[in-house]
């Protein structure tokens, strides 16, 4: 049974730093390219960045500088390091993977 369990996120003010991470069991992590999502009260659930499994990297122009994305083979788990936050990064972000999502993690920035 494929699984993504979040962790981390929480609240931060304008120009913080968080972490959200996604534990991953039930797959071939290492074989698959891994995403992160986020997704606004009311609005369609939007790309973040993603990490192929060769470790190339790919982010949303509104991350871009900001947010980094990693992940460990070893251990079947991802991470997206946010820096620089903004309050327009509130939102539940949400992990992909194997076809399967996350739970959601709240991440908010008060300005």
């Amino acid at each position: 049974q494929v699984q993504l369990v979040q962790r981390g996120g929480g609240s931060v003010q304008s120009g913080g730093s968080l972490s959200v991470s996604c534990e991953a069991s039930g797959f071939n992590f290492g074989r698959f390219t891994m995403s992160w999502y986020r997704q606004v009260q009311g609005k369609e659930r939007e790309f973040v960045a993603l990490i192929t499994n060769a470790g190339s990297t790919r982010y949303a122009d509104f991350v871009k500088g900001r947010f980094t994305i990693s992940r460990d083979n070893a251990r079947g788990t991802l991470t997206l390091d946010m820096n620089s936050l903004k309050p327009e990064d509130t939102a539940v972000y949400y992990c992909r993977g194997s076809d399967a999502w996350g739970q959601g993690t709240q991440v908010t920035v008060s300005s």
